[in-house]
């Protein structure tokens, strides 16, 4: 295993904050599978941090929201806050940085594919918030949301919810049937991909690749409203 403290100093320069006590830090990358094999107090886990950084998360997120957002209706702020902070969004931005690579599991999660969960990445990811808020306060913990979660959210959003914006799309445009096929399966049972095609009516229009069919399908129907954009930005 590599050492700890280097591990630490590199997430720091990734996240680009200096922790005053890094043992935070290291308790936001704990799994409680870690902390239970190397006999550490079961309290020295993410668990409390992330419930604290959730609600640092919804706080910051929410008047984020209520600011860009001066004219919409309190039940699209829910509604788009939610698309936003839900799991596989918190679990996609904290690959974006790598953060998954510094997760501290124990053999059994970490063989059974722990690190590609999306579960335990984006609690991972509040936690790292939780810990920032308690050792640099409230600014510090918002300069993190806004640089690695709150950028990019047109694009975030775009693929995160693809299925559903794909499917509006075709009724919109009244041009067919959309389905998906799953083409191929690979990899042992706790690290399976599934390999997937969506088609309009018999044209096939994306492919995709994921940990889940739901995953692929999604990737599939990304690629074709990239696709569908570039298409309509050339006419």
């Amino acid at each position: 295993m590599r050492d700890i403290n280097e591990m630490l100093c590199e997430v720091q320069d990734i996240i680009g904050y200096r922790f005053h006590d890094t043992g935070l830090l290291k308790q936001a990358l704990t799994h409680s599978s870690f902390a239970n094999e190397q006999k550490i107090n079961k309290l020295k886990n993410y668990e409390r941090l992330e419930f604290l950084g959730d609600a640092v998360l919804e706080l910051v997120s929410s008047e984020f929201l209520f600011k860009e957002n001066p004219n919409m209706p309190e039940g699209q702020l829910t509604k788009l806050r939610a698309s936003m902070v839900c799991e596989p969004a918190l679990a996609y931005c904290a690959r974006d940085i790598k953060l998954c690579d510094y997760m501290l599991l124990g053999k059994g999660e970490e063989a059974t594919g722990g690190r590609s969960r999306d579960s335990i990445t984006s609690d991972v990811m509040e936690a790292v918030i939780g810990a920032i808020f308690l050792d640099g306060g409230i600014e510090e913990a918002k300069k993190y949301i806004y640089r690695y979660i709150l950028t990019d959210l047109e694009n975030k959003i775009l693929f995160l919810d693809s299925k559903t914006i794909l499917q509006e799309e075709v009724q919109k445009r009244n041009n067919g049937q959309l389905h998906y096929e799953l083409i191929g399966e690979t990899g042992p049972d706790h690290d399976k991909k599934f390999s997937v095609e969506a088609y309009l009516n018999d044209t096939l229009i994306g492919t995709g690749v994921g940990k889940t069919k739901k995953a692929a399908e999604q990737q599939a129907a990304y690629e074709a409203l990239l696709k569908m954009k570039k298409k309509h930005a050339e006419k």
